[in-house]
This record gives C-alpha cells, sequence and structure tokens, in this order.
C-alpha cells in the first residue's frame, strides 16, 4: 500500500490540504478553501459597531469548517487508510482565548460581541502600545530574551496581544483559562490533545531553548496583573516534525480521517515553507511570498544582530540556528493598489479575453488588471519612472520593526502612469529584502541564492526584478503548495517514516521549477536605485519617523470619529 502524508496549510484567507506521496513527493490531491467570513477588520459579523483602527480578527469556525472541507475533499483521491501522518501550519502570531475543553470564548454568549475573545490574526497590529512598552521595559531590565528578537519585539507577537486583552477587556483575559497559537488549537481540535508547538513558543511566544520563558518578574514589572500569565501559556513544547497526539474518534467521525493517525506538532506557516522548498542547508535565503513576506535563513552559528524578528535553536530545520525577518505587506500591497486605484477592468486592456472566457460583472476585474499592469510594467527599464516607494503600507517588520510607519511613493508627476506606480511597488518590496539580507551577509550569514515559494512567484516580472535588485539568483519551488508540503513532511516525520528532516526533504521534493538570473545592466541601474531607498528607509524610518507617525494618527483620529464602517 503507498503510504501518503497530508499537510494542512492554515493562511491569511483559507486553509489547502495536500496530499503526498512519502516514497517520490508526488502530489496526489490538493484542495483550497476559502474562510466565509476571511480577515475581519471592519466590524463583527452581524455587527454595525465599528472595529478600532489596526484590528484584524477571524472566525474560529471558520478554521474548523474549511480545514474539515478539505480534508474530505482530498479522501476522495486517496483512502484514510493510506494517510499515515498529518502536519500543520499556520500563520503566527494568531491566537484565541479558549476554556480548558478547548471552546473559543468567542462562541460563548457572553462573549460573541467582544472583539477581544475573537482570534487576532497575525497582522492585528493594535497591540502596538503594548509593544512598545514591553521594549522600553525589557530593555531598561537588561532582559536576555531581547536579543534572540534582533533587539526589539513586535505588536503581532503573544505577550503584546494578550497585554492588549488585559488592558481593554479584563473579563475576557479573566474567563479565559488558556491563551493559545491557532496553530495549536487546530492540533487540539484534530488529537483532543494540547501542546505548544516549539516555532510559534519560539518565534512569537518569547521561549527559547536557552533562556525558557520571560521571568515572573519581569512580567510584573510590565503590569502586576500580567505576572502569572504562565498559567494561560501552554508549556509542554513539542517540536514540530515530532508527534503531538493522534487523530481522535471524534474528529475522524466529522473529517473522515482514521482515528488513531499520528498529528505532528504545529508550526509556522513560513517556515513550513523552508522544506517544502528543498532547502535543508545554510547559504540560501528562503522567502514565502504571498500577502507578506517570510525570510528564513538557516546558519550554524548563533549571531545577535540587527535586521531579523527572531532565531530559535532548531526552530526550523534540526542543527541549525533558524533566524526570521519579515514584511508585513507584499501582496496586499499589490492588491490594494489594484483594486483601489485602478477602473474595473483596466481600461483599453483585459477586456477581450474576459469577454471570451464568458465572464460577466467584477469577478476578475483584479485579475485582469494585474496581468494588464504586468505586461505594461514589463516593458519598462529600471528607474525609467522616476518613482521610488516605501513599502511600509502595513507597518515594517524588519528591520525597523515599528507597526505605526506608513508608506509612501515619491517622484510622481502629471505624467506618472498606473504601470510605473506598480513596478515601483514591486521594486520598493524588492529593495526592503535586500535591507533584511543585506542585514545577514553584513552580520557574517553568507547567503549565496533565493528560494521562493507562494502565488507572487508565478509573475516573472516580479522574480525578475528579485533577481536584479537582490543580485542573486531566486529559484521558484518546484510545488505551488510548497508550505502544505512542508507540513506533509513534518506529517511523516510525526509518523516515524524518516530519521531525519533532510532524509524526509530528498525523498519529498523536487529541484526548483525556475530559476532568474540576475540582469547585469538592470542591476547597475538598481544599485542606484537601492542608494535612494535607503536614504529614505533611514530618514523616514529612523531619524524622522515621526512624520509617518503622525500621518498615520491623524487618519486614526479621524477613523475615530466618523460613521462606523460594515464589511
Amino acid at each position: 500500500m503507498q503510504r501518503y502524508a497530508l499537510g494542512l496549510d492554515y493562511g491569511t484567507e483559507s486553509v489547502r490540504a495536500i496530499v503526498v506521496d512519502c516514497a517520490n513527493g508526488n502530489e496526489a490531491a490538493v484542495a483550497v478553501s476559502k474562510y466565509e467570513h476571511g480577515v475581519i477588520s471592519h466590524s463583527l459579523p452581524g455587527s454595525s459597531q465599528s472595529l478600532p483602527h489596526d484590528f484584524a480578527l477571524q472566525h474560529a469556525q471558520d478554521y474548523l469548517d474549511s480545514g474539515i472541507g478539505v480534508i474530505r475533499e482530498v479522501l476522495k483521491e486517496v483512502s484514510a487508510e493510506q494517510i499515515v501522518g498529518i502536519g500543520v501550519d499556520f500563520t503566527a502570531c494568531t491566537i484565541l482565548p479558549i476554556k480548558g475543553d478547548g471552546t473559543p470564548l468567542m462562541f460563548l454568549p457572553e462573549f460573541k460581541n467582544n472583539p477581544h475573545a475573537w482570534v487576532k490574526l497575525w497582522k492585528h497590529h493594535a497591540a502596538q502600545a503594548q509593544a512598545d512598552r514591553i521594549n522600553e521595559v525589557a530593555r531598561a531590565r537588561g532582559e536576555q530574551f531581547l536579543k534572540y528578537y534582533g533587539g526589539m519585539i513586535s505588536s503581532e507577537w503573544m505577550l503584546p496581544k494578550c497585554w492588549e486583552i488585559l488592558e481593554h477587556a479584563p473579563e475576557v483575559y479573566a474567563a479565559a483559562d488558556i491563551i493559545i497559537d491557532a496553530g495549536d488549537w487546530i492540533v487540539q481540535q484534530l488529537t483532543g490533545q494540547f501542546t505548544r508547538n516549539a516555532c510559534a513558543a519560539g518565534y512569537k511566544g518569547f521561549w527559547n531553548a536557552e533562556l525558557g520563558f520571560p521571568s515572573r518578574e519581569f512580567l510584573g514589572a510590565l503590569d502586576p496583573k500580567l505576572a502569572d500569565i504562565g498559567t494561560k501559556w501552554l508549556q509542554n513544547i513539542v517540536a514540530p516534525g515530532r508527534k503531538a497526539g493522534e487523530v481522535s474518534y471524534e474528529f475522524a467521525k466529522k473529517s473522515g480521517l482514521k482515528a488513531g493517525t499520528p498529528v505532528s506538532a504545529a508550526t509556522i506557516d513560513a517556515h513550513s515553507g523552508v522544506p517544502g522548498m528543498g532547502v535543508g542547508d545554510e547559504g540560501a535565503a528562503s522567502i514565502i511570498m504571498g500577502t507578506s513576506s517570510c525570510h528564513m535563513i538557516l546558519s550554524r552559528e548563533l549571531k545577535f544582530f540587527e535586521g531579523y524578528a527572531g532565531v530559535t535553536k532548531d526552530g526550523i530545520v534540526p542543527g541549525f540556528y533558524g533566524y526570521e525577518s519579515g514584511q508585513s505587506a507584499v501582496g496586499d500591497i499589490f492588491g490594494w493598489f489594484a483594486k483601489a486605484f485602478l477602473p474595473s477592468p483596466l481600461r483599453g486592456e483585459g477586456r477581450r479575453e474576459r469577454s471570451e472566457r464568458g465572464v460577466r460583472g467584477s469577478a476578475l476585474d483584479t485579475e485582469d488588471n494585474f496581468a494588464v499592469l504586468s505586461k505594461r510594467a514589463s516593458a519598462l527599464r529600471a528607474g525609467q519612472s522616476g518613482l521610488l516607494a516605501l513599502d511600509w503600507m502595513n507597518g515594517n517588520r524588519s528591520v525597523l520593526m515599528n507597526a505605526n510607519l506608513s508608506g509612501m511613493i515619491a517622484g510622481l508627476t502629471l505624467h506618472s502612469k498606473p504601470e510605473e506606480v506598480y513596478r515601483a511597488l514591486i521594486e520598493a518590496s524588492a529593495f526592503g529584502t535586500r535591507i533584511i539580507l543585506e542585514a545577514y551577509t553584513t552580520a557574517g550569514i553568507p547567503i549565496r541564492e533565493v528560494a521562493v515559494c507562494g502565488g507572487l512567484t508565478r509573475d516573472p516580472l516580479l522574480m525578475q526584478i528579485y533577481a536584479d535588485v537582490l543580485n542573486l539568483p531566486v529559484k521558484v519551488a518546484a510545488s505551488d503548495q510548497a508550505v502544505a508540503l512542508g507540513s506533509a513532511i513534518l506529517g511523516a516525520l510525526a509518523a516515524g517514516l524518516f530519521d531525519n528532516m533532510n532524509a524526509a526533504i530528498g525523498k519529498m521534493t523536487r529541484p526548483p521549477a525556475r530559476t532568474y538570473q540576475p540582469n547585469a545592466a538592470e542591476r547597475r541601474a538598481y544599485d542606484r536605485l537601492f542608494g535612494l531607498y535607503q536614504r529614505c528607509h533611514d530618514i523616514f524610518g529612523r531619524e524622522q519617523q515621526q512624520i509617518m507617525v503622525e500621518l498615520k494618527q491623524l487618519r486614526m483620529n479621524h477613523q475615530d470619529t466618523k460613521a462606523p464602517r460594515t464589511d
């Protein structure tokens, strides 16, 4: 009987499942299901009350419904008996308060209208004030854990979000028996067992193997009511690829899976993409490119420097220190521009193709716009538009670690065209990546190539710009589902099919689908543009950052007084 591993990949907008042959990496089935409620940023479903600025919530039931849906879909192609192991990855840091039996507080009548009882998605940035205070107190006390996070922690992480709940909804905080990473909650729903995955705990939860969790004294210095938060955090740390439990009889009945199937401890979605892209050694920067970008670098050495958001021993691949950096918005920026500023569809092109496909209305407007923008932008040369952007439309995760920063487009004239702005936004995201990678190479961590996966890698223009800006070969993963594939690899490890991660990678992944080499002429032009980007980066991100912060504050002040928004 063929043996397959199932990977469940929980992203920002949807969950996908992949079933992979453990002997050769052949993908037997893939299924995707969008969350019914998507990202909730305006108001809770059924409510007209506006959510505060920078809120990004989700509905926990969506995770269960969509997850069971994709499992049932892939089981049409393979039998449950053939699936020998299951892996789960999830966005991070996405958290939710629950009762001791796993029930989310948002499911309870008394909390269903309280936004702090809902899932706080990774890009929920409303805890920036708490993050700022954590950084201030940790620096003043000389807390050792801070250096494992590049000297600064983010509003996206576990502790700031927990503190935000405590300060703004103390009744929710008091009622929560556990505040859990969403990936660990899904594993608990699958198995009935509570575990805390070492990946999310290490990169987003203030834990590492050397120091453990922050001290009670430090937490009390933040707020005396936080001193005992450890009682609300799971303490039993389990590494991804290690068995967290087995599919319970109850979940087997709901999903069609076989009870007793081993389930790996969860992992962060981006980190799962590293083995899924076939990377198991140092020398490569692994980038997962979607609504945001996450950058993972493996090294045998532990170094402390500015530019990474976290480092954890064995956090990605055993035997290496795994470093993580990231950009809070990439694909989100391109989507925002195409939807908010362009006609539907873009004038003059894309309509014929739309008509030939028999599509009416706006179903493919954004898709058409991207196709036309990419075609027109491909005809431009580096620097031709005279435009330069800062890619901080959702704050800056690395290296500035400041969610209060906002974006910018410089050089606009009455002659500027949509495709020129679009190309400048792509270039800005590539420049942001170069800032990050140069921080690593300056610290003595070698990067000789870039491995990429995610939906954005389908755009040849974007990939070539990255190769030119970074002056490195960019290798596109063979699998369109590299993150889910990484989870399947972890499931195979949890089932005991392989002795180590590299053995699993060798069997279950394939060589890159495409490689983009730098163009020398474009690279020289981009070196000049990058110098200008660096100056803007330092002026508006360091020296005069208050300009960006105050502009954002003005917008927030007006949002606080305007009429309620609706989704």
